[in-house]
């Protein structure tokens, strides 16, 4: 566990600006208040869980049900999955979406740019990763929390071999209600319906509209995606730079009674609107090679 005030003493930026604190279930976490907004990141995952432009509500959901203890992942932020996607395949007992998320992240830097202020996080092949995924990496996640939310993942190949990896930045954004927001930038992209048997079908929807449980990976796709919400009267844009993949995902009342971490009630106030490399587009790095995958998340008003 990481001592609070030891980390304070080292990477703290005066006037609250920048201080760590034992956040729920007493994990630490740097909280961030800029003129322009503020920002909760737990080291436990390196996981965003609260983002609010100034004079805004929370861009980001975060269930009031989510466990916040070692060994198990935060429901609702930006998860960061890493290095398979879902479950992993031929491995019925690995970790779902990797494991990263469910373990504590290093700080590496905390530094301010006028009213941005950035935060670096490491993750580094251990002993406890080795016996599930036998590969030595590194990972960074850089967050920058100014008018916009700018998340990159690098990852680099540290070892002797090859490897291929799946990534996301697994995002929860906070809706007004999911039945009658709108997302654009997925137009005649083809995906893979997991709720259908992962068949792959192509979005003829414009804009998207959600109407039901929604599970969908998008595939061969790089485009901006922006939710119109008209509850909360605002534009989210995800802008996003070496991803190929956009995964789309809401359980709707259907499904979210056998989660036991998000309120059943809860279900209309959130989408997922992923920033991935997945599936047939995940990255093979060569050793030395580095993979960054960045998003940049603003919202403006409608």
């Amino acid at each position: 566990m990481h001592h609070v005030d030891q980390l304070n003493k080292k990477f703290a930026i005066a006037g609250g600006v920048a201080q760590f604190e034992n956040g729920q279930g007493d994990l630490p976490r740097l909280a961030i208040k800029t003129p322009d907004a503020s920002a909760h990141i737990y080291l436990h995952g390196a996981h965003v869980t609260h983002y609010q432009p100034a004079g805004q509500a929370d861009v980001m959901y975060l269930s009031s049900k989510s466990n916040f203890e070692n060994g198990k992942p935060i429901r609702g932020g930006v998860p960061v999955i890493f290095p398979w996607f879902g479950p992993r395949e031929g491995d019925a007992n690995a970790p779902m979406h990797g494991f990263v998320r469910t373990r504590p992240w290093d700080v590496a830097e905390v530094s301010q740019n006028g009213n941005a202020v950035s935060a670096t996080f490491t993750f580094n092949a251990s002993m406890e990763t080795r016996p599930s995924w036998p590969h030595e990496f590194m990972c960074r996640f850089n967050v920058t929390v100014a008018r916009q939310l700018t998340m990159a993942l690098e990852v680099r190949n540290t070892g002797r071999e090859p490897f291929t990896f799946a990534d996301a930045m697994h995002t929860y954004f906070n809706v007004g209600d999911v039945r009658q927001i709108s997302i654009d930038g997925l137009t005649g992209t083809k995906y893979a319906d997991k709720n259908v048997g992962h068949q792959i079908f192509t979005d003829k929807d414009r804009p998207l509209r959600l109407a039901g449980p929604t599970d969908r990976v998008y595939l061969g796709t790089a485009e901006t995606c922006t939710i119109e919400d008209p509850v909360l009267r605002r534009r989210i844009v995800n802008v996003k730079d070496n991803s190929n993949t956009t995964v789309v995902w809401n359980p709707w009342s259907d499904k979210v009674g056998g989660m036991n971490d998000i309120d059943p009630a809860d279900w209309p106030r959130f989408v997922c609107v992923e920033t991935c490399n997945v599936r047939d587009f995940a990255i093979t790095l060569k050793p030395g090679e580095t993979h960054v995958t960045t998003a940049r998340i603003r919202s403006e008003p409608m």
